[in-house]
């Protein structure tokens, strides 16, 4: 049996007796914990999803104790320019071992039926239908933009002789 529950704002693969590292939780060392944003159990192939969550569903926990991860690096260059910046991060972790995971209250939610209109009221609301429907007819009509005149084209430039080819010309 697993389950599929949001700790600390990430999911998680959990079964019973696993250990896993989560975002710090405020809980002291020792206390008991319980999740109920349970999103999905498996129980031996039969499988509940949540439509976010599962209703009663809820994965109980133990917290270990309160630890920091292992230091990240983080390096930046830009190469020629003379640019480097070094960065170091430890988050802060908390070990939880899973103790139960209990699905009381996890069965599927039954369809509810829909409730019976009555016969006279369905009429009155067909009526206020088409009455708004000719209401927006006349503002569908709307003017076209005009169409832009073709820009006037410019005389060509008149073309200038350099002193050099007058020169190359007289000779």
């Amino acid at each position: 049996m697993y389950a599929i529950v949001e700790i600390a704002g990430q999911q998680f693969k959990v079964e019973k007796d696993q250990q896993l590292f989560v975002h710090r939780l405020q809980d002291k060392e020792g206390s008991k914990v319980t999740f109920d944003n349970v999103l999905l159990i498996d129980n031996k192939g039969k499988v509940n999803v949540g439509a976010p969550v599962i209703k009663g569903a809820a994965v109980s926990a133990k917290v270990i104790e309160h630890l920091k991860g292992d230091k990240v690096i983080v390096f930046k260059k830009k190469r020629r320019k003379g640019y480097k910046v070094k960065n170091g991060h430890r988050q802060f972790l908390t070990k939880i071992q899973i103790e139960s995971i209990s699905e009381s209250g996890a069965k599927p939610a039954a369809k509810k039926a829909e409730p019976k209109v009555k016969a006279e009221a369905a009429p009155k609301a067909a009526a206020k239908k088409p009455a708004a429907k000719k209401e927006a007819a006349p503002k569908a009509a709307a003017k076209k933009p005009a169409a832009k005149k073709p820009a006037a084209k410019k005389p060509a430039a008149k073309k200038t002789t350099t002193k050099k080819a007058d020169d190359s010309a007289k000779k």
